[in-house]
């Protein structure tokens, strides 16, 4: 047995039980350890990620650029598990005699670690293990996989145009699975995301959706392209397809469904929607247990429907009742404080609105359109609150100076 363990452990040998004996380790023990590090990093990454549901969503959950550390700085050590593995399988497994790799788990383990560095947003040397596939793993079973990792490195670098162009070559290929094309169809919606073509992001979202097996990613991909067609004015559609969304129910990460509901509130028609069936079905949301992390969200469409059906007291209370739930989306908060603030304006409570909006300004992020908005009220409103001051203040000592003595005493007792 130990002669046998001794001369499995070559490799420079290209025999079966060389072979054999390399690629087992690599696969059941070294990458499914990796692998395993890879999903965790994922699924620890979805977890905290925050999207905002504002915008239209980026295809892929992954850190904005603004966030990328130093190189060499890990952020997630599930991540750097995973490329610590993927190396580790490349360093002692790899063999590469006569200039052919004889290990058939090799290529997965440049797979793998090049995944490990993208999620890192590692893109250079993510893109360099995608490379050494394609180059020295042309027939290899990755290969396609391969091939749409390298382009959703080219769309983080920018080359949007570069990236479609070679995911187009994909699809002459007999080999590819529709996962693998639908994998293909979803990054090539980002890339026209980022081009603005926004028509050819539909087409090819529309097909990722249908085509994947994935029932998170036909959550997520159903979101966006209903985020796609309200942007383009086809709200029908946009309505149909948040539906769509609404019926994968726990299918999909319940945050997908939620919003759907509060997209469509948006889009709802005040001039023939039943405003009835409306506000029903946001108290119904309102009052699930299950929606309780959502409730500042859900909190604020009511008051919205309620300021639309012009009952600004419980518009008002349902605003408050949102804050007063605490979430982590300071964009709400910002929309919450600015409804109160229009409110207290329309009532020439002019002290009051600057107040909330201060409070607006503390939650927008600075040289937004709608920060420079809000900044310009406010400004406007100084002079307006000093001059209400003042006049407060002058009422108040007139009505002292017109008392008699008792009465003065009294009114400072």
């Amino acid at each position: 047995m130990a002669a046998l363990a001794i001369a499995g452990c070559s490799r420079k040998k290209d025999k079966f039980l060389n072979r054999n004996f390399h690629a087992l380790n690599t696969k059941y023990n070294i990458l499914y350890n990796g692998n395993l590090a890879l999903e965790a990093g994922k699924k620890e990454l979805a977890d905290t990620y925050q999207d905002n549901y504002w915008e239209i969503l980026p295809i892929e959950r992954i850190r904005p650029k603004d966030e990328i550390q130093l190189p060499g700085a890990h952020t997630n050590n599930n991540f750097e598990k995973a490329e610590e593995k993927a190396t580790k399988a490349i360093q002692k497994h790899s063999m590469n005699i006569n200039g052919r790799e004889k290990n058939s788990q090799i290529d997965e383990a440049f797979v793998l670690l090049g995944e490990a560095r993208y999620y890192e947003q590692r893109m250079i040397p993510a893109m360099e293990a995608f490379n050494y596939v394609l180059k020295k793993y042309p027939k290899s079973s990755k290969i396609v996989e391969a091939k749409i990792w390298r382009e959703k490195v080219n769309i983080r670098l920018d080359n949007s145009e570069l990236a479609l162009e070679n995911l187009k070559k994909i699809f002459k290929q007999n080999t590819i699975t529709d996962q693998e094309h639908a994998d293909a169809r979803a990054m090539m919606a980002q890339a026209y995301l980022n081009l603005k073509e926004y028509d050819n992001a539909v087409a090819a979202l529309s097909m990722a959706a249908d085509l994947t097996k994935n029932n998170e990613e036909k959550g997520r991909y159903l979101f966006i392209l209903g985020q796609l067609y309200t942007f383009l004015g086809k709200t029908e559609k946009a309505n149909i397809t948040f539906d769509k969304v609404i019926d994968l129910n726990r299918k999909s990460p319940r945050v997908y469904m939620i919003n759907a509901y509060m997209q469509k509130a948006r889009n709802f028609d005040w001039k023939y929607g039943n405003k009835g069936a409306l506000i029903d079905l946001l108290l119904k949301l309102a009052d699930n247990r299950e929606n309780r992390p959502y409730l500042d969200l859900i909190y604020h469409e009511i008051g919205n429907f309620y300021m639309h059906t012009g009952s600004e007291e419980l518009a008002k209370s349902y605003y408050n009742a949102s804050l007063a739930q605490r979430g982590v989306d300071n964009y709400l908060t910002a929309l919450n404080y600015s409804e109160l603030a229009e409110m207290a304006f329309n009532k020439v409570a002019y002290k009051r609105a600057g107040m909330y909006y201060d409070s607006t300004l503390m939650n927008l992020k600075e040289n937004t359109k709608m920060y420079r908005a809000v900044q310009k009220k406010r400004d406007n409103l100084e002079d307006v609150v000093y001059f209400e001051d003042m006049a407060q203040q002058n009422d108040s000592i007139l009505k002292v100076v017109s008392m008699n003595t008792i009465q003065r005493t009294t009114y400072y007792t």
